[in-house]
């Protein structure tokens, strides 16, 4: 059994790559939905996030309102810290609880999906790294779509992950998404067929 990471920066194709591994059959832990899950109401992680930036980052209904915390941490290297030295130990512990659970079963490839995988050293838990890429200005375009942000929004989130390029060259696997997601899924197709 190997874990396999799965990285790139902000809407680089990520999501695209694990939503086609578990249309395959694969398990795939997911950074994000564990971030999510960290944070959800009740939770020690929102507890402490409010402790910390202030009851304004919650919704009405006592959910953390992201764009509104997104505001505060995206600007401010500072606060981004502060942020990940409270959710990076809950997000780890929880990565690592899906992952033990997931080596307990007969799956042969178990993939981590983490946008930060090489900042939070989670590459050290896998055997192999993929990166997903794209050229920066379809990572613009798509980011600032997807999450409807300004240039300036979404360049300053862009900017709090490390570069595409530096990710590239740590990486094992490079899956190149700037064209089609039928191309995107075929590349990883073949490497799939190349480690059965």
């Amino acid at each position: 059994m190997r874990i396999i990471g799965i990285t790139g920066g902000i809407a680089s194709g990520k999501s695209t790559v694990s939503n086609y591994l578990i249309r395959c059959g694969y398990s795939v832990v997911d950074a994000d939905h564990v971030a999510r899950q960290v944070v959800a109401p009740g939770t020690r992680g929102l507890k402490k996030i409010v402790q910390t930036f202030g009851p304004q980052i919650l919704t009405d209904d006592g959910r953390l309102d992201r764009q509104k915390l997104g505001q505060v941490v995206f600007n401010s290297p500072n606060q981004l810290q502060r942020l990940n030295e409270i959710l990076q130990p809950l997000i780890r512990q929880e990565i690592i609880r899906q992952l033990t659970a997931l080596q307990r079963t007969d799956h042969q490839l178990i993939f981590l999906d983490a946008p930060l995988l090489f900042e939070q050293h989670y590459d050290t838990l896998c055997d192999l790294v993929m990166v997903v890429v794209v050229s920066p200005a379809i990572q613009l375009k798509r980011l600032m779509k997807r999450n409807q942000l300004t240039v300036e929004q979404a360049e300053a989130r862009i900017k709090s992950q490390l570069p595409l390029g530096t990710k590239k060259t740590l990486a094992d696997l490079v899956i190149d998404n700037d064209s089609t997601i039928a191309r995107t899924e075929q590349q990883v197709q073949q490497w799939l067929d190349n480690v059965q």
